[in-house]
């Protein structure tokens, strides 16, 4: 069985649904479905006519509940390093993929399930969502990415909080604390990003990827040469047929046809 689904959508199929299908595991992450979601994004960052990834979980108990314990159970140091290389390469493969990619979270997100949501560009929960990083009251450590991008999310206090102690938190404490972008009613976390995925493609493709390039390397680094960055890529984009064509669209109040070029 195929523990990851595809379903393109969009005139063009320029939006790509992903979900994790295991929900009779509450789409816990074991070793075929890591390969599975590596191969996937590795292979989809050569599609050029791709502008938005949904990543989402089957069903509405779980997004996912991290690692597959019971796979894990017993397993040998080495086996373990070695599937989790595979998430290290799963972290870098989603932090790095050239466009956009919208965590749409049902019910539970834990620990590698919760690392999971965060690393991609925009988390939109249902009002039903449970976050926690309980990798410590298991004797291990986040590592998917968790004790990086958590504390950008929401600040170290916050951070140390949850991963020292294994809270759980819900979704409207999430977003407050700005680890979630967006609180929908429950069942409609995919309908939400979708709708926001077709907000997406709406925008020039290439100004799209440039953006996402500075902010995600801008952040970690000073002003000065964030900036830097910023006109740097600014300068990619200016002689562009999109930029010719969205000045001259907004003149004739038409819709723009991007080449992505």
């Amino acid at each position: 069985m195929e523990m990851i689904k595809q379903e393109f959508h969009g005139e063009n199929n320029e939006i790509l649904v992903v979900t994790i299908n295991r929900p009779h595991a509450m789409n816990a992450m074991n070793t075929q479905l890591l390969q599975e979601m590596l191969t996937f994004f590795r292979e989809q960052a050569y599609n050029t006519s791709l502008r938005c990834v949904v990543l989402t979980g089957a069903g509405n108990k779980a997004f996912s509940a991290g690692g597959d314990l019971k796979e894990r159970n017993g397993m040998s140091d080495e086996v373990w390093r070695k599937q989790h290389q595979l998430i290290e390469d799963k972290v870098r493969a989603i932090k790095d993929f050239p466009v956009p990619v919208i965590a749409a979270v049902e019910g539970y997100a834990f620990g590698g399930g919760f690392e999971l949501a965060l690393v991609t560009d925009i988390l939109i929960a249902s009002e039903t969502a449970k976050f926690a990083l309980t990798e410590a009251v298991r004797g291990i450590l986040p590592g998917g990415g968790g004790m990086q991008n958590l504390p950008r999310a929401i600040g170290t206090r916050r951070a140390k909080e949850l991963i020292f102690s294994g809270r759980q938190i819900d979704a409207k404490l999430a977003y407050e604390w700005g680890a979630v972008n967006r609180v929908v009613p429950q069942g409609k976390a995919l309908e939400a990003s979708l709708e926001l995925a077709e907000q997406i493609v709406n925008s020039a493709p290439i100004s799209v990827k440039m953006a996402k390039t500075c902010i995600d390397r801008g952040t970690d680094v000073d002003f000065h040469t964030g900036y830097s960055l910023d006109i740097a890529a600014y300068n990619v984009v200016v002689p562009t047929e999109d930029r010719l064509e969205g000045v001259a669209a907004f003149n004739e109040k038409r819709k723009p046809v991007w080449k992505n070029r």
